[in-house]
């Protein structure tokens, strides 16, 4: 066997440690900093509630309720302006568009807090009640400037190499390892360093006992802080040799699920003919269906009241700007290859596709109105599917669905392209979240391998995710024609 020799890939994503939730793995940095940041906004909210002076003060159990509800607020807010991404607090120009972010988006759910928890801040030296308006501006201030404080800590102590996951990497897996670049606006900048690169031929092949294993014995692995060994065939790995790590709690995974996991991709040259026997996506339980079913009612209906009013001008707007119907009603293909009629805003013009011959949409598309480009850019065209959402064709979350012309031609053309129709489509999705707007067949392919891995991991807690992401994906504009 060849000695240990360290080496460096490009593989990007791999540079950090990974926490599984619900069959999704997270930066285990991102949550940590989370966690530092709903301890450190509840522990300043609870302190400047609990300690305001006056009749009107609130108490301890009040002052718990709201520093919890602000706790919680604050991180979603802080991770719907991307700000739990490396790009989104390793960079200043990051830093301090999401602390701005932030603090817009905080503003309205500390108002929510107050109104709703009753809570009046006892105020100044004269004894008298802070106003609901400076309680909220007070709370949003402190639960900011708790998470830019915390961020500033948290980007020293990371470049300690605090939450570096050092791996193991048998022969034959880097290049593997370098095969799937990383997912779009989640990725480091920063390599990734193998802590070791094992040969993995004849002389692992012969390692029958864990003591002959030289370089690959578990006290040798946990020696070096390796709690993860990537090969190309697990199972080709000796079972004593196998049975050592695990009891040592080094873990053994293949190179394909090692990859998929830290980029948030499927491979589809990997993929099996029955992989969707195991898909989560494709075999939910009643309990299960019925769970992410209220999500969608729920979501679906709060985002219709909520945008009621944007809705009414985008359609008087639309009236005005351009003849033709407001809204259009376009056949797509849904979940079991079913058509289904999606409901939009229009934003094109009527004669938009001479003789009914379906295009893809381009970067600066003529067709697309003055009003229709607004539009597309903050997404308004794509609320009234909520409606398709309600009656059940679509769900909230999932793959956008295709048109039947551009579904049989991408079918033909990548593999596993009609895996996808096994879920319902959905309005917004992984696929949207970590890539742009797609207009070829090589697009189509890319967005793809984001669609199977939801597929494959589908649950409530990814839904969530996605649903905060949309919103960063909406503020920022990005991936929108």
């Amino acid at each position: 066997m060849r000695g240990v020799e360290p080496c460096r890939v490009g593989f990007q994503r791999e540079r950090t440690r990974m926490t599984s939730l619900f069959g999704h793995s997270v930066r285990s940095e991102g949550l940590a900093l989370y966690m530092a940041e709903a301890i450190v906004c509840f522990a300043v909210v609870y302190l400047l509630s609990a300690s305001t002076g006056g009749s009107g003060s609130p108490g301890a159990f009040q002052a718990a309720s709201l520093a919890a509800v602000l706790a919680l607020s604050t991180g979603v807010a802080a991770a719907a302006t991307g700000m739990h991404t490396p790009t989104g607090w390793r960079k200043a120009r990051g830093l301090l568009t999401g602390t701005l972010l932030t603090a817009l988006l905080l503003t309205p759910l500390a108002w929510v807090a107050v109104e709703f928890l009753r809570v009046d801040l006892g105020g100044s030296a004269t004894g008298g009640a802070a106003s609901p308006a400076a309680a909220v501006i007070l709370l949003s201030a402190a639960g900011t400037g708790g998470v830019l404080v915390t961020r500033l800590l948290f980007l020293g102590v990371s470049r300690t190499g605090l939450f570096t996951q050092p791996i193991a990497v048998l022969d034959g897996s880097r290049a593997a390892l370098v095969k799937l670049p990383p997912a779009g606006p989640t990725a480091s900048e920063e390599p990734f360093r193998v802590a070791l690169r094992l040969g993995a031929g004849e002389a692992l092949a012969e390692a029958g006992r864990p003591e002959a294993a030289v370089g690959l014995s578990a006290p040798e692995l946990r020696s070096r802080g390796i709690r993860w060994v990537v090969a190309p065939q697990p199972k080709a790995v000796p079972a004593a040799l196998r049975k050592s790590w695990t009891e040592a709690g080094v873990k053994l995974v293949g190179e394909v699920e090692f990859l998929e996991r830290l980029s948030g991709r499927v491979d589809l040259e990997a993929l099996e003919p029955d992989w969707l026997e195991t898909a989560r996506g494709a075999h939910m339980g009643r309990a299960e269906a019925f769970v992410c079913r209220s999500f969608d009612v729920i979501v679906s209906l709060a985002l219709l009241l909520l945008t009621l009013p944007l809705t009414v001008l985008a359609a008087i707007a639309i009236r005005i700007d351009s003849p033709g119907p407001i809204f259009y009603r376009q056949a797509r293909v849904g979940q079991g290859g079913r058509i289904i009629h999606l409901t939009k805003l229009r934003s094109m013009r009527v004669d938009a596709e001479v003789g009914g011959a379906p295009q893809w949409a381009t970067r600066r598309d003529p067709r697309v109105t003055r009003v229709g480009r607004f539009l597309r850019l903050t997404r308004i065209d794509e609320i009234p599917q909520v409606l398709n959402v309600l009656k059940g064709d679509m769900a909230f979350i999932g793959p956008r669905p295709e048109r039947p012309a551009f579904v049989e031609q991408l079918s033909l053309a990548i593999p596993h392209y009609a895996d996808r129709a096994v879920v319902k489509p959905g309005i917004t999705g992984w696929a949207q979240v970590n890539f742009p707007y797609g207009a070829s067949v090589d697009d189509a392919r890319q967005k793809l391998t984001y669609d199977l891995y939801y597929v494959r991991r589908r649950s409530l807690f990814l839904d969530l995710l996605i649903l905060v992401a949309t919103v960063r994906v909406i503020l920022f504009q990005e991936g929108s024609r």
